[in-house]
């Protein structure tokens, strides 16, 4: 006990970095998680049209649509 509290100034720095650390990462994840699952369909959708499974004007329309979504979530 007393080791700890002599420890302290040296150890609740390194403990304040942890959690700042932890807390970038819970803000980055979900928006690294979006912006994947954005990429993941707009090649889906690429692989659906070379098939020709969706036809030109569904194609533009929906690539414009998932193309501003990961500009917004860049600029975000």
């Amino acid at each position: 006990m007393f080791f700890d509290l002599l420890l302290t100034p040296i150890t609740a720095p390194i403990a304040g970095l942890g959690w700042i650390g932890e807390k970038i990462l819970e803000q980055a994840s979900p928006e690294l998680d979006q912006k994947e699952s954005l990429s993941k369909r707009l090649l889906a959708l690429q692989l659906a049209f070379d098939m020709g499974d969706v036809s030109e004007e569904d194609f533009e329309a929906q690539e414009e649509e998932l193309l501003l979504a990961l500009q917004a979530l860049e600029e975000a």
